[in-house]
């Protein structure tokens, strides 16, 4: 990858300095690899950076070829980044990570609260079942240094159940140096013991005011009756609670499902992401799609709770929204209708789940600051084209067509429409051509061209400010001849621009912008020629030109929905073709096949009895199938 794809140079500019984790996606939306970063911005860039020096190794430039997007999760901490990271791992197994097959958790800390005297223990895998469990930790020294601070200060047991069950008639060394308070050998009831699980469960809670305030209480009562040793005591106890305490916000152990809703707004460009957290992990997000609006955060909200959980879209127990909302009881309400089971929507104000939203908010954020740079790098980069084809404003709705055949057979048209440099699906239009026998693109490219812009068609009332054909000089006449029939003014400032992408013919090798070519003097160009019309010369435009990759990306799109359209129709051929070769089995039934089988495979694979359960197929007919493909009738007989 020797050139940074310009799409990605504003994502580039706008990468925060917070420490988050990165993911790296091809063309497709697969995730490629995931990586953390302890400066996101630092970390990204360095890959383009040192992609651009080609002093990657093998690997990493590799994995940099496939590169076409990237998306970013900002979190409090490196800790997180790093718990994120291996969630993230996990879920979509990248293939340039390496992902290990023993699967390893990290660690957490246990309180199994049935137990009469509960005891602390460090597991790595939490099960279901009505125990506590604290973390996840991002290492097993940090688990195991909680774990040695709590006892420093709660003296709650250590030793496994089966030694505790051996009835000690006295207590171990843990009760001399005071980390235990020897409930085995009953110097401590269990109400007393139940306070100082308690007090175990606020700081892994980490809810370290509420304990330190308990502490503190104890402290002045202490000191209140001149037990100073005691008081000295407790003191220690809180500077080690807060000097310990370790809390993780990247993953959860409640092991619930929960949707995290953050919005941010600038006047009435909203932005609004949806975190996904999956059985207490998070595992990613979604960016909602919000149109400029001066409606109230709150009525966005409930547009969001209304329309982006829709009829088959997962529902989570649990939507974490930023405000509180009238009907917000309503709205679950609904949601659990729609789920079959409960529903919470829940606007939280302190504790976990408000930090979930806090990083939710940032992270919708991050994103419209990205999309905002987007916006204008759109906007310069259509500037650009303009001005390098003299174009009297920027394409602000460009339209790409191209045609597809075999030999002149399945002949297809195909129309993709790119907005502001954005593909716009919504606006695609496939075309079968009626009118022309025979592999003639130029008459194709003529009869799409006046289909397009019939005066009754679906899109007569939108007129792009670009058309690009794929082709070269004859392909532009073809085009130019359409519009002008159609009645479309080709050219100026009330005309559609329509221009011509060819392949040089001097592909692969590289020259220099000479006399009587567009572009500037001097300048290295390969690979393409655009055609305009009444121009004899191509303009040559450097291969690093934010717009000549833009120009390929709108024909390279043209190219791929013709083709795949094309390959469509001829696979759709293929079928019918075999079983029209099936002796009495007309159009109605093999179509009747077709729509209860799916594939000629399956229709192939169909028993007689199966086969005799079409409509429209009887007993005799379902036997002649049978043996058309068996090459034998079925052994018996039966009735359909």
């Amino acid at each position: 990858m020797a050139d940074v794809n310009p799409a990605l140079d504003a994502k580039l500019a706008t990468l925060p300095t917070e420490p988050g984790v990165y993911q790296f996606k091809d063309a497709r939306g697969q995730v490629l690899y995931v990586g953390k970063a302890k400066s996101l911005r630092h970390r990204v860039r360095s890959y383009f950076q040192r992609s651009a020096e080609g002093s990657l190794d093998p690997k990493t430039a590799a994995l940099m070829s496939h590169v076409a997007d990237f998306e970013t999760l900002v979190v409090r901490s490196e800790k997180e980044a790093l718990i994120l990271e291996a969630n993230l791992i996990k879920t979509h197994r990248p293939r340039y990570n390496i992902v290990l097959r023993d699967d390893k958790q990290y660690l957490h800390l246990r309180f199994d609260l049935t137990a009469r005297f509960p005891r602390l223990q460090l597991v790595r895998k939490p099960r279901r079942d009505q125990a506590l469990y604290f973390g996840p930790f991002a290492s097993a020294w940090s688990a195991r240094q909680t774990e040695r601070a709590l006892h420093r200060f709660i003296p709650i047991r250590s030793c496994n159940d089966f030694k505790f069950r051996n009835h000690r008639t006295r207590p171990c060394l843990e009760y001399q140096i005071k980390r235990c308070a020897a409930p085995c050998c009953g110097l401590i009831d269990e109400a007393a013991y139940r306070e100082l699980v308690e007090q175990a469960r606020l700081f892994l809670s980490g809810r370290s005011e509420e304990l330190t305030a308990q502490f503190r209480a104890k402290m002045a009562a202490a000191a209140e009756a001149l037990d100073f040793e005691t008081a000295a005591r407790i003191r220690d106890q809180i500077a080690a609670i807060e000097a310990t305490l370790e809390r993780q916000q990247a993953a959860s152990t409640s092991f619930a499902d929960q949707d995290v809703i953050g919005l941010y707004r600038e006047g009435s460009d909203v932005e609004v992401r949806v975190l996904r957290v999956r059985e207490g992990k998070l595992v990613g997000a979604d960016r909602v799609a919000v149109p400029r609006t001066e409606a109230p955060d709150a009525e966005i909200v409930e547009a969001v709770l209304g329309q982006y959980y829709h009829p088959g879209r997962f529902i989570p127990a649990e939507i974490l929204i930023p405000m509180d909302l009238e009907d917000r009881e309503a709205h679950a309400e609904v949601l659990s209708e729609r789920k079959g089971r409960r529903v919470r929507v829940l606007a939280p104000e302190r504790g976990e789940k408000a930090r979930l939203v806090a990083l939710a908010q940032e992270n919708a954020a991050h994103a419209f600051r990205e999309e905002r740079a987007l916006e204008a790098q759109d906007e310069a980069l259509l500037e650009e084209l303009a001005r390098r084809l003299g174009l009297p404003r920027a394409p602000h709705r460009i339209e790409g067509y191209d045609i597809s055949n075999t030999m002149g057979r399945q002949s297809v048209g195909s129309m993709v429409v790119f907005e502001r440099g954005t593909p716009a699906r919504k606006g695609y239009r496939r075309y079968r051509i009626k009118t022309v026998e025979g592999a003639n693109d130029f008459a194709s490219l003529y009869e799409v061209l006046r289909r397009r812009f019939r005066p009754d068609g679906k899109d007569a009332g939108v007129r792009p400010d670009l058309i690009l054909i794929d082709g070269g000089k004859a392909q532009l006449g073809a085009a130019v001849e359409a519009l002008r029939d159609a009645g479309v003014p080709v050219g100026g400032e009330e005309g559609v621009a329509v221009l011509a992408l060819a392949k040089d013919r001097f592909v692969g090798s590289r020259r220099r912008v000479g006399r009587g070519m567009a572009g500037n003097p001097g300048e290295t160009t390969t690979g393409e020629r655009i055609f305009l019309p009444g121009r004899d010369e191509p303009i040559l435009l450097p291969p690093t030109s934010s717009a000549l990759f833009l120009l390929e990306r709108v024909r390279d799109e043209a190219h791929r929905f013709a083709i795949t359209y094309h390959r469509e129709l001829r696979r759709r051929r293929a079928l019918r073709s075999v079983l029209e070769e099936i002796p009495g089995i007309g159009a109605a039934r093999r179509r009747a096949l077709l729509e209860h089988f799916g594939s000629v495979r399956r229709v192939k694979g169909a028993t007689p009895e199966e086969l005799a359960a079409v409509p429209g197929l009887d007993a005799r007919s379902a036997r002649e199938i049978y043996g058309f493909f068996h090459g034998e009738k079925p052994a018996r007989t039966f009735e359909a």
